[in-house]
């Protein structure tokens, strides 16, 4: 029989702290660990640019992380090593919108390679996938938090230790139940 530590978990769920709707808390199968959300909170009606972490049920796609820092976690999640040219279109007004891009040597974009730490490991999530609609956000991941668990740009961040433990037990079948 498998251990309850060992199977996915069905679903996690993140919430806005009392007081402060730029830091939350994420729960899953009776922990709880501290995250930062984006500078515009959890919204409803979620925009690009806005800074909202969006509000409602999403599934992790796969996990992207920095194999030249880190090896690779234990996960069920799919998982992809980032490569120097891996980005994310941010433009609504591009064909590839909200979906990971390859960028030349100084061509612009949301590059997944960062001299800082947040993108060591980043879970990609289902939020405006099937369909993308131009202008309802993008790029919003899973990833590592700030110092002092600063605000995102509308994705949830923790700690490596939280994401870590996170990811051993995360499948493309956990619910992310946001708001």
């Amino acid at each position: 029989m498998t251990a309850k530590r060992d199977r996915p978990l069905s679903a996690i769920e993140v919430h806005s702290a009392a007081g402060d709707p730029r830091r939350g808390w994420l729960t899953a199968d009776g922990w709880t660990v501290p995250v930062a959300l984006g500078r515009g909170g959890i919204l409803a009606n979620k925009r690009e640019g806005d800074g909202g972490t969006p509000r409602g049920i999403f599934h992790p796609r796969q996990l992207w992380w920095r194999a030249d820092r880190h090896r690779r976690p234990v996960t069920f999640l799919p998982a992809r090593p980032i490569r120097r040219e891996d980005a994310w279109c941010e433009d609504p007004a591009d064909r590839h919108y909200n979906q990971p891009i390859r960028l030349d040597r100084g061509q612009g974009g949301d590059r997944l390679t960062r001299e800082d730490h947040l993108y060591d490991f980043i879970v990609e999530i289902d939020h405006n996938a099937a369909p993308r609609i131009a202008g309802r956000g993008s790029a919003v991941f899973l990833h590592l938090a700030r110092p002092n668990f600063a605000p995102t740009a509308g994705c949830v961040s923790m700690t490596k230790a939280s994401m870590l433990r996170l990811l051993r037990r995360m499948s493309p079948q956990t619910k992310i139940i946001i708001g």
